[in-house]
Parts: C-alpha cells; structure tokens; sequence
C-alpha cells in the first residue's frame, strides 16, 4: 500500500513512525523551514527531521496547489493520503488518492472542529475525548467518520498531558483506519453538523488569566492553554505563568487576583474560590514546581 503522509509538529510524529512501520511511507509532506530563535536561522519542523531520520523522501511545497508538487503526488499515485495537524488540503490534493485521504483528529468529532481541540477540550471541562478518523473533503473537519475511539480524561489533566498520552494513539488509530480502507469492509458515518463546536487557534494575548472566572472554570482554562501558550497574569510587574494547579470553591470578600496563603498553601483569590498553583514560570526563567518558586523568589521591593 502506497501511503503519502502529511504533517508538521511534534504531535505528528509517532503517526508517521508507525506508518512507516507497517506500510513504509512513500513520501512525507511538510511545511517549508521556517527563521527561529535570535539569528532567524532557518528552522525544520519536527516532522522533517523525523523524515529524514526514517530516510523518507520530503515535500515542503510553499503552496499545495503548485504544479510541481501536484505531478509529483500523481507520479507516487498514493493509495492513501494520511493528514496530521497539517494545512487544510486543496480538492486538488486529496483527490490524489486512489482509496481515500484521511485525517487524524484528537477529539470526538464534530466537537471541537479547529486547529486546537486538545486545548478546547480541556478549558470546556469536558470528561470525555478521543481520537477521529474521516474522510477529507472541502469543509474542514466535517468529513464521514471512518473510527472513532473514546477516552474518559482524568482529573487535572492538561492540555499537555492529552496531546502526549493521544500522540501514540493516533498512530494506532491511524494504521488500523488505512487497513479498514484498504479492505473495502466499512462503513462511513456522517458527522451531525447541528452538533458541530470550534476549536480556534489560541495565542498568548488570549492567555491572560481572567480572575473574574469561577475556580473549576479558571483551573480548566489553565489546564487547557498548558504548557503552551500558557496561562499568564502579573506579579511585580513580570509575567507570571501558571502552568498546573488545583482549585478551592470557598466563598470570600477579597479583592480578585489578590495572593494569599489559604492552609499554608500559596493561592489566588478568584470569583468563588481559590487557585493553588503548582507548577509555575516567571518571565526569563524556568518552570518550577510552586514549592521551588516560593523558596527563591524575593518579595521585597
């Protein structure tokens, strides 16, 4: 089986691994080399690097409707196109594949359709998750679900957690989702577009912690925008991370955002409650476990 594997970050990885395992990918298609760090120096995205590890031949087409890059797909002639947190794909693309083109998806479409559903899951409270496979076709992430497999999210976990505990996963997901293709025996469901909720892209400006939000609410926020961007407030006049935390619901007259110890624990005020930080980052330093943090930071001044 000819497979052309599509995708960038680190989440993509695992997948390509084990695709390469069972079928041996035919080509890995990937974003152009992007400047990075101080000096702007041309960096490749996690995905090539794997690539080129695992001796795969690499497409970084600039854009995906480029000639050279469509007759490159027609020379391969895929039988399968696998996508994994990737561009959205032209009809010119995945028409490409003689079976089917296919993306993995970290949530139980159609919740969470969008470039973040891991995050989204998380700062919505949700208790259940998954992974979806279905089939491309022009709207995003609204395709017929090919598999999908469900997953009970345990308390406290981050955004972090899920996309490390799913990445595997989704490899799995993936070689059993081309096998039942390949076969021809299954049926497609389609997607209740009625049911349909985003999941936006998040950048850091939306990371401001909001005090005003109800502890459970804060702490799942928290939690879904960890460890990146992360979720941020001020402390002296630096930006303040909070990575991990638990919550207290506890009635109080304190002003919102105000530090205070609450049973010898470090915490801030919020709405209903408390925040109790766990796992924290100032600005210019590294992430440290709040006990770490408190025994090095001076409050004078």
């Amino acid at each position: 089986m000819k497979i052309v594997f599509m995708g960038t970050p680190e989440f993509a990885i695992p997948t390509l691994e084990t695709l390469h395992k069972e079928f041996g990918v035919k080509l890995v298609v990937t974003n152009p080399d992007k400047p990075a760090g101080k000096g702007l120096k041309l960096s490749p995205p996690p995905v090539k690097l794997k690539a080129i590890e695992l001796g795969i031949p690499i497409a970084q087409p600039e854009k995906l409707k480029d000639e050279t890059f469509l007759r490159l797909l027609e020379e391969i002639a895929p039988d399968i196109i696998v996508v994994v947190a990737f561009r959205i794909l032209p009809t010119e693309v995945f028409t490409k594949a003689r079976i089917a083109s296919f993306n993995v998806h970290p949530s139980l479409l159609p919740k969470f359709r969008g470039p973040a559903p891991i995050n989204w899951t998380i700062i919505n409270g949700e208790t259940k998750t998954g992974i979806t496979t279905f089939i491309l076709k022009e709207e995003v992430d609204a395709g017929n679900i090919v598999l999908q497999w469900e997953y009970e999210i345990p308390e406290n976990f981050t955004a972090g957690d899920l996309h490390d505990f799913f990445a595997p996963i989704a490899g799995e997901i993936a070689v059993q989702t081309c096998k039942l293709l390949a076969s021809g025996n299954y049926e497609l469901r389609k997607q209740d577009d009625s049911l349909a909720t985003r999941a936006p892209k998040i950048n850091p400006e939306m990371c401001r912690i909001t005090w005003e939000m109800e502890a459970k609410q804060l702490r799942n926020f928290i939690h879904g925008v960890s460890p990146k961007p992360g979720a941020w407030t001020f402390l002296k006049g630096k930006r303040f991370k909070i990575l991990r935390c638990d919550y207290l619901e506890k009635e109080h007259n304190f002003d919102l955002g105000e530090i205070h110890y609450i049973d010898g624990q470090f915490a801030f005020s919020c709405k209903n409650g408390y925040i109790l930080p766990r796992e924290v980052q100032l600005e210019g330093r590294k992430v440290l476990k709040i006990e770490e943090f408190l025994r090095g930071y001076r409050w004078e001044g």
